[in-house]
């Protein structure tokens, strides 16, 4: 971020982790904002194929498109290092690599109930439930995702073999209203971010219109 007065406020990406047993698992503020982001929409279509039925319903959707995110989170301890930190001195970005991998893991509290079950002879042992993660890329897109998939590459390390440098490659599947129950608090997360997303759209069409020389009656 620049010193200079007056220069705009950056917001900060993050990943926020949510567990019904603790309120805030995790929250992930990247050090630095990705340089760039990939995302994959993939139509959920009803209809299409053969048949005169299918052709009629060729433009029917099922639902909101599958999306995925991906990006490449640099995580430095370098400018906690300069300052002194303690604990970047003490354990380098381990900490932050390890927030992100217990993204993809059960709980170890549900693991050893779960244990316990099947050796009393449970039959039928629901697999626990990992926390709901939520993706914030600024104010306009707040959005229930799976992290699906990562990859983290250490670069660098202390004399105690801690990294201090490292680069996570992230891939996100985006939980809409189609993948979740309506009582989930995801599930409004994500109707909230379509209507902005509508919104968008519809100012989209308005600057359009002005510049084609269109004029716009609002009723």
């Amino acid at each position: 971020m620049s010193g200079f007065p007056g220069s705009p406020l950056l917001l900060k990406a993050a990943l926020v982790g949510l567990d019904p047993d603790n309120p805030l698992a995790s929250v992930i503020l990247f050090q630095y904002n990705p340089d760039t982001l990939t995302r994959r929409l993939e139509a959920r279509a009803a209809g299409g194929g053969e048949g005169g039925r299918a052709r009629s319903e060729a433009f029917r959707l099922a639902g909101p498109p599958r999306e995925t995110i991906s990006f490449t989170a640099v995580i430095d301890a370098a400018d906690l290092l300069e300052r002194g930190d303690r604990l970047a001195g003490e354990l380098g970005v381990h900490p932050t690599l390890a927030a992100l991998e217990m993204l993809l893991y059960p709980k170890m509290t549900r693991v050893l109930e779960n244990l316990a079950l099947a050796e009393a002879g449970t039959l039928e042992i629901i697999p626990p439930e990992a926390p709901l993660t939520v993706f914030v890329w600024g104010a306009k897109r707040v959005l229930p995702v799976r992290l699906s998939g990562l990859s983290i590459t250490e670069e660098a390390f202390d004399p105690q073999l801690n990294p201090i440098l490292a680069r996570a490659e992230l891939s996100l599947q985006v939980l809409s209203y189609a993948d979740l129950d309506p009582d989930h608090p995801g599930h409004g997360m994500f109707l909230a971010h379509q209507v902005i997303k509508e919104s968008m759209a519809t100012l989209n069409v308005v600057t359009s219109a002005q510049n084609a020389g269109i004029p716009l009656k609002v009723s």
